[in-house]
């Protein structure tokens, strides 16, 4: 206790500094020290992850536990390529963007240069919820619109603002509740939402818009903006149905508002497309915002925009200075990030690997009546349990205990969605067809397991 240990595979360079607590030590000080909302998965018996590599993390005894949930090991846990970077960097200069940066100018270069045009205008921030927040502002000053259009079960982070745009967020029973300025379209949801044909349920989930503009008009205000997750995580996992945004972008567009496409879950090639998810809807957003995956968990984000929506912000808004925003270390850390996504061939893994665990999940579905719905693109899938077929039942009982049981066979998942019944996997995208043989067998064997007790 105490000593300074090396991680296990790191160089001896890098050491820990924080005393090696045991479970029972940290949890008597998370109890005194760290506030309650701060949660922890698999509480009471969370689980102590101590290292990861690639898709894999590892306890205090250094069992490895598979993990297909971190879309913020986005190119795998402790990649040597962007641990070397962040290393070098932070040894030679970490300091704010207003000096003159070659990483800086380098990144927004690479980073603009994987979206359509016109999107060619970078703001560096920190989080989603800066990147949400800033990105709200640049609507505002665009046409001095005040109202927005959000979706039912997004979420876009956790600040003021982000918060009153994340109906996951006012909408919970604890939530601050709807704010004035907010208008909420329905759930974009062809298993269980009012409109289920996939031909036709984009357009008439999106032309819910138009109301909506109306009620806004009604009131005497205008809109600012409509911003969406280009496909919905915390909703449950939720693939967006064609023509939906289209439908959406173009009412949106002529009420002088402007879209904004939320990236920050489910970009950098998870769809295993392209780089944008966004780009499966036909669609050039006037915003994007991006983060999470970017650092591969260095705390790093950003707002892509038109040059003109960004000179409009200029001309009516005091300088935007954020304080670590673009900072050295940061842009060297993003720009491993994308020199491993192209080198590696990640985008095509998450097609590839995707595919064939969606494929054997559908399989599975045909055993296992519980299992009402199997849905994803790339690396970014959900399973829906119900309690009945026809009537669509949700069965969140179940859900958790397949998670608890899979938490057992050391394989992470997660539950989502608005009746907590859908487990979601959003992995690393070093994930592989190993993988995906050793998660179908033990979810096979967990769904078993729990539908027969």
């Amino acid at each position: 206790k105490g000593k300074r240990q090396s991680s296990k595979g790191m160089s001896k360079i890098i050491e820990t500094v924080a005393p090696q607590l045991s479970k029972e030590e940290i949890l008597k000080l998370r109890r005194k020290h760290v506030a309650r909302s701060c949660i922890l998965f698999y509480d009471p018996n969370p689980l102590q992850i101590v290292r990861g590599k690639g898709q894999y993390m590892y306890d205090e005894e250094d069992n490895q536990y598979l993990d297909c949930i971190n879309n913020v090991a986005h190119v795998g846990h402790c990649h040597e390529r962007v641990v070397a970077a962040a290393t070098r960097q932070m040894a030679v200069l970490c300091t704010n963007s207003r000096y003159l940066c070659s990483l800086n100018a380098t990144y927004a270069e690479r980073i603009t240069s994987t979206f359509p045009e016109p999107l060619d205008t970078v703001f560096f921030v920190n989080s989603g919820s800066e990147a949400t927040e800033l990105a709200m502002e640049l609507c505002r000053t665009w046409q001095g619109g005040s109202d927005f259009i959000c979706v039912d079960s997004g979420y876009h982070g956790h600040t003021r603002m982000a918060t009153s745009i994340s109906h996951y967020k006012w909408g919970h029973p604890k939530g601050i509740g709807q704010p004035d300025f907010m208008h909420k379209m329905a759930l974009p949801d062809t298993y269980r939402g009012a409109f289920r044909d996939p031909d036709t349920a984009g357009e008439k989930y999106g032309s819910q818009v138009h109301t909506l503009i109306e009620d806004i008009r009604n009131k005497e205000s205008k809109l600012a903006g409509f911003m969406a997750e280009s496909a919905l995580s915390c909703g449950g996992q939720v693939i967006l149905p064609k023509h939906y945004l289209s439908t959406i972008y173009k009412a949106v567009r002529e009420a002088g508002g402007l879209c904004i496409a939320d990236e920050v879950q489910v970009g950098f090639g998870r769809c295993g497309t392209g780089m944008w998810v966004f780009e499966t809807q036909g669609v050039i957003p006037d915003i994007v915002t991006i983060g999470k995956p970017m650092g591969n968990g260095h705390p790093m984000a950003a707002v892509i925009t038109r040059r003109e929506v960004a000179d409009r912000f200029h001309a009516n808004r005091p300088e935007y200075f954020n304080t670590y925003g673009g900072n050295n270390v940061s842009m060297a850390v993003g720009l491993a990030v994308l020199d491993v996504i192209e080198s590696e061939g990640l985008i095509e893994n998450a097609r590839e690997v995707g595919d064939l665990m969606l494929e054997q999940l559908k399989l599975l579905q045909e055993k296992h009546t519980v299992m009402g719905d199997v849905r994803g693109i790339g690396l970014f899938l959900g399973i829906e349990f119900v309690k009945c077929r026809s009537t669509r039942e949700p069965d969140e009982a179940t859900a958790v205990a397949v998670k608890k049981e899979m938490y057992r066979n050391r394989i992470i998942v997660s539950t989502e969605g608005k009746h907590n019944n859908i487990i979601k996997l959003k992995p690393p995208m070093v994930f592989d067809k190993g993988n995906v043989w050793h998660f179908i067998e033990q979810f096979d064997r967990a769904v078993t397991m729990v539908t027969s007790e």
